[in-house]
């Protein structure tokens, strides 16, 4: 299961020094980066993230006024978990029910037990299997691991499926991305892959190659950071030859 996180932060410094610690799990994925409160409760309410982390420093009083209002338009809150040079928030923190209260500058042992504690308190939920297409009055079913791929035609969508065959949804890809499960990620304009068909990575050729019959997709240098998040992903547990 992917966590995902917005970071409410002005300061491009911390929030990058963040993410960074972030990536070291490799199960966190950023949804928004918002520098201020109102962007903060908008980007909020529009990706539902699991976690929030808020750089207090900014302006604490406000952040804290932000979460009071939160509890008028969502029944969950999400995970927070404040962030500041010094412990002068820590206990209005707490009386607003954060989750944490990390210092700056980061402690990554600190980090990772409480992100592993975070972990524990919120297991992973299964992935839902089933992709419903519908079209006027026509549902149509698709098992998400039977998806090879997605590819745009213009404002319409066509799925390869491991039998061969190909659908067609009449909504943009970009509908998608937020829809199908977290094995899914886009790798180009036109293209997004299941990545547990992938076999192959080069980034000579920039081209994906799929465990199926070896097709082969392009990626762009738009989507470079999805590919080294993948191939971060698929070397983890592998046994390397490399020198």
């Amino acid at each position: 299961m992917d966590y995902t996180y917005v970071i409410i932060d002005s300061d491009a410094t911390s929030n990058l020094q963040l993410q960074h610690y972030l990536e070291e799990f490799g199960d966190f994925s950023r949804v928004a980066l918002s520098k201020n409160s109102d962007d903060g409760i908008n980007d909020i309410l529009k990706f539902s993230p699991d976690v929030v982390f808020i750089n207090l420093n900014d302006d604490a009083k406000e952040y804290f006024q932000m979460v009071k209002e939160l509890y008028q338009y969502v029944n969950d809150i999400p995970v927070l978990i404040g962030i500041s040079k010094s412990k002068q928030y820590a206990y209005d923190a707490i009386k607003n029910n954060f989750f944490d209260y990390w210092l700056m500058p980061y402690n990554e042992f600190d980090i990772r037990k409480s992100l592993l504690r975070l972990k524990k308190q919120m297991p992973a939920a299964a992935e839902p299997e089933t992709l419903i297409l519908k079209s006027y009055q026509d549902f149509q079913y698709l098992n998400t691991n039977d998806i090879l791929y997605l590819q745009a035609d213009n404002n319409t969508t066509e799925f390869f499926m491991k039998d061969g065959s190909v659908i067609n949804a009449f909504k943009t890809l970009k509908t998608y991305e937020s829809r199908l499960p977290k094995n899914f990620m886009r790798i180009h304009q036109s293209y997004m892959v299941n990545t547990n068909y992938i076999s192959r990575i080069s980034y000579g050729k920039a081209i994906c190659t799929l465990k199926v019959r070896k097709l082969q997709l392009p990626f762009s240098k738009s989507y470079r950071s999805n590919i080294d998040s993948l191939k971060k992903a698929l070397s983890k547990n592998t046994i390397s030859s490399l020198n």
